[in-house]
C-alpha cells in the first residue's frame, strides 16, 4: 500500500550526516589482541549505542553503493520516483543518461535543453523549438512525507523528559515518529515545502521519441525541489526514529543579530541505529533537489509475439 503523507512550514541552516547503526560502525574500545595475517584480533565488550559520524561533511559520495541502492529503491516502490542520495548537487528537468546498476544513481551525459541537443533534433529534421517550451514551476506544496513499506508512523510524544528542553518542538508542523521492522530496512524522506519542476506534458516528449540519442536513455522529466530535507535508512535491529523541524528565535543583544531578525530552522533527529542525513538552507532558499522522476522512451517499431508491432505512442504515452 502506498504511503505518501503531507503536512505543512520554512528552515535555515543546518547540514549533516551520521550513521548509528551496528552493522557498518566501527569497533569501540580497546583492542586486547593484534591484527595479524592468521590471527584475528578481539575486541572488548561495545559500550552503550550512541550516535556515530559516518562522514565528515562533503565526504558523503563515499557512501557505500548497496545502502544507497537500498534507500532508493525503496522510495521507489512506494512513490515511483527517484531519490537523489546528493540533493546538494542539482539535478536539471531535461537531464538525460542512464542509470547506475550498483547504485541506482544517474549518470548524466547531457540535457535536452542544452544547444548541443537542439542541434540534435535539426540534423535529424526534427522541426521543434525546445527554448519555446522549458520547464515549469508549480506552487509551493505543503510538506511532502514518503515512508517505506515497513515503516509505521506514530505521532511524535513531546511531553517526554528528552524531547520537553528541545525549543519549538511542541508547535512544529513537520514531526514525527516511525517504528520499523526487526531484520529488514526501511526509509523515510521528509521535504520541508516543496516545489515541482517539470517538463511541459504533452507538448516536448513526442518529438523527442524520434531522437536517436535518447534511446535507451532515461530523461527527468520532473524534480522536487525544497529548502530543507532529511533522509532516514534503518539498519535491521527494530528501532525507531523521531524528526522534528524546529524553529530558533535569534538571541537578541547577540553581534549581528538585526532586532527584526527572523526565526531559524533546523532538524532535530532522536535515532538509536541507522544513517541520518538531513540539511536546510539558513534563507530558505530552493536548493535541494532530494526527488525525481524518470522516464525513458519505448523502443521503436518493438516487436511482441512473433509478428505483431507494438503500435507508434503519442504523447507522453512515448516512454516507460
Amino acid at each position: 500500500m502506498e504511503r505518501l503523507i503531507r503536512t505543512s512550514h520554512v528552515p535555515t541552516g543546518c547540514q549533516s550526516i551520521a550513521y548509528t547503526g551496528k552493522g557498518l560502525q566501527a569497533p569501540k574500545g580497546p583492542l586486547k589482541g593484534t591484527l595479524t595475517r592468521r590471527r584475528r584480533s578481539h575486541f572488548s565488550s561495545p559500550p552503550p549505542q550512541r550516535s556515530v559520524p559516518l562522514f565528515s561533511q562533503g565526504s558523503y559520495l563515499t557512501m557505500p553503493n548497496f545502502l544507497r541502492r537500498k534507500y532508493i529503491d525503496l522510495i521507489r516502490q512506494v512513490s515511483s520516483k527517484w531519490v537523489n542520495w546528493d540533493p546538494p548537487i542539482e539535478i536539471r528537468v531535461g537531464a538525460y543518461g542512464t542509470v547506475d546498476k550498483e547504485t541506482g544513481e544517474l549518470i548524466v551525459e547531457g540535457n535536452i535543453y542544452d544547444p548541443e541537443f537542439q542541434g540534435e533534433l535539426d540534423k535529424q529534421g526534427v522541426k521543434f523549438n525546445l527554448a519555446d517550451h522549458l520547464p515549469q514551476e508549480g506552487p509551493i506544496e505543503d510538506d511532502f512525507i514518503i515512508a517505506s513499506r515497513g515503516a509505521k508512523r506514530q505521532d511524535l510524544n513531546v511531553r517526554t523528559t528528552q524531547r520537553a528542553d528541545v525549543p519549538g518542538i511542541a508547535s512544529v508542523s513537520v514531526k514525527g515518529q516511525w517504528w520499523f521492522q526487526r531484520g529488514k530496512r526501511d526509509a523515510v524522506l521528509i521535504m520541508h515545502a516543496p516545489r515541482l519542476v517539470y517538463i511541459p506534458p504533452k507538448v516536448v516528449l513526442e518529438p523527442l521519441y524520434q531522437v536517436d540519442k535518447l534511446i535507451d536513455k532515461w530523461l527527468v522529466t520532473s524534480i522536487h525541489v525544497c529548502p530543507a530535507y532529511s533522509m532516514y535508512l534503518s539498519d535491521k535491529a527494530g528501532d525507531n526514529v523521531s524528526l522534528a523541524l524546529t524553529a530558533q528565535a535569534p538571541v537578541a543583544g547577540v553581534t549581528g543579530v538585526n532586532a527584526g531578525a527572523q526565526s531559524s530552522f533546523n532538524w532535530w533527529v532522536d535515532a538509536q541505529s541507522g544513517l541520518v542525513r538531513k540539511a536546510c538552507d539558513e534563507r530558505g532558499n530552493y536548493i535541494f533537489t532530494p526527488l525525481y522522476s524518470l522516464r525513458r522512451p519505448i523502443k521503436r517499431n518493438r516487436r511482441f509475439f512473433r509478428d505483431a508491432i507494438r503500435p507508434e505512442p503519442a504523447g507522453d504515452d512515448l516512454s516507460v
